[in-house]
């Protein structure tokens, strides 16, 4: 059966959370240890569906791995890898693990990935991957939905990105770690997730400059020079972000600890501004609270340190109740209103147009029936819910489980009254007392 979240909205959330590691870094970081001969040791490792396909390509490519939920950690030893081909059951199933082509290009020389296809939020294109490699030398043949790369040698060169893109950055950095000169990446992602597996290339024995920053340089190094390391990942600042929405959305208070703030200045500024309060208590930990109505913004999501395109819809979540009329414009993809249709259902007051999200604030959100169509706008209407007034059931939460460890475990430690059932005929007009402490009536 299909689970759902059962969620009882209108109890402001209280006490605190602690962040797990970043989903976007992890899968990279799990990437780049095909480079090395031995056992390396990644902590920190949430316990996601993404992880596990990511471990699936890993192992497909003959690695040894062994994770330890409990310690949150994965050991992967690439000593020997028997296969260079990522398979498209694997890679359809989340385009991050397209990162695992730099890595056995740098690795072997050449790699047989599959295309990752689709996505939810709009078109997420590969060609700046593909002509980045082709710059260092790979010959590249796109046969049958796979793209077939082979080089002798990569050599390092000058790289200019059209636009920032993550991924390609990505890739480019681990295809380059191994290459013959210097290269050079332009115009490259400077997210914190970058900072992550640099910092983890030069651990482990690359030499790589100017991460954070528009250019970065990736000195090659012989394969000789690696060497297997433990490491541990950076807070995922997405989730972060979505439990300081969750927090002040239900005018609640909240202490979340292990985050990052330097990875959140943008999106902190903008939450100040609409009337929420927060406090440095520690390097680490934040306070979050709202007591009264937030007021609307204005803004565009933009590359970081721009606000975050995948907290946007968490944003619109704060809108739909704040005072005034605010304006979102998405610049990075297309489809990333797909919680629009669904934050109506529950009484919101939003106009579409293309790329512009005009929100009239209203007094509060009703309870109802929604589904989630991709990982952010899922966890956007999980916050909707919290702060309606009535109860809402939300599906398709494969789409949630992707990005967010326990989600509901650690929204209920909070006092959010949300469980997950298997119930199919259940609707949010006879939501029951659940099987946990609590009633959720």
């Amino acid at each position: 059966m299909t689970q759902k979240f059962y969620v009882k909205g209108g109890t402001p959330l209280k006490g605190e959370v602690e962040i797990g590691g970043a989903k976007n870094s992890v899968l990279k970081l799990m990437a780049a240890a095909v480079l090395v001969k031995g056992a390396t040791k990644i902590y920190n490792v949430p316990d996601l569906t993404d992880v596990e396909v990511m471990l699936s390509v890993i192992e497909g490519l003959g690695a040894k791995t062994v994770y330890d939920k409990k310690e949150k950690s994965i050991v992967i030893d690439s000593t020997d890898l028997t296969s260079i081909t990522a398979k498209y059951e694997l890679v359809s199933k989340m385009r991050a693990s397209f990162i695992i082509l730099g890595a056995l290009m740098s690795r072997c020389r050449e790699a047989i990935v599959a295309l990752p296809g689709g996505c939810a939020i709009g078109e997420r294109r590969v060609d700046f991957h593909i002509k980045g490699l082709e710059a260092l030398g790979a010959k590249i043949k796109i046969e049958n939905g796979y793209v077939h790369a082979k080089a002798s040698k990569l050599v390092g060169t000058d790289i200019y990105l059209d636009v920032p893109s993550v991924g390609a950055t990505e890739n480019l950095m681990l295809a380059a770690t191994l290459a013959t000169g210097s290269t050079r990446i332009q115009n490259a992602a400077q997210e914190p997730e970058i900072v992550d597996l640099a910092n983890f290339l030069n651990a482990i024995g690359a030499d790589i400059n100017g991460a954070g920053t528009s250019e970065i340089v990736i000195n090659g190094v012989t394969a000789d020079k690696l060497h297997p390391i433990e490491y541990t990942t950076i807070p995922d600042r997405i989730e972060a972000g979505t439990y300081m929405s969750a927090i002040i959305a239900t005018r609640g208070k909240g202490i979340i600890k292990n985050v990052f703030p330097a990875h959140l200045t943008f999106f902190t500024d903008k939450l100040l501004k609409m009337g929420a309060n927060i406090k440095l208590l520690e390097p680490n930990v934040l306070e979050v609270s709202c007591k009264n109505r937030l007021n609307s913004i204005n803004f565009v999501t933009q590359p970081y340190p721009g606000f975050p395109t995948d907290l946007q819809s968490m944003a619109m979540a704060l809108l739909s109740t704040a005072n005034g009329v605010g304006i979102i414009t998405e610049s990075l993809y297309e489809n990333r209103f797909m919680q629009v249709p669904e934050l109506r259902r529950m009484g919101a007051d939003i106009h579409q147009d293309r790329n512009h999200a005009i929100i009239k604030g209203v007094k509060k959100l009703t309870g109802a029936g929604v589904a989630a169509s991709d990982l952010r706008a899922g966890a956007s209407l999980v916050v909707a819910a919290l702060m309606a007034e009535g109860n809402s059931v939300i599906e398709n939460l494969h789409h949630i489980d992707r990005g967010y460890e326990n989600f509901e475990s650690k929204l209920r430690l909070l006092g959010g009254k949300i469980e997950r059932r298997d119930d199919e005929i259940m609707t949010p007009d006879n939501l029951t007392e659940g099987t946990h402490n609590e009633s959720y009536i």
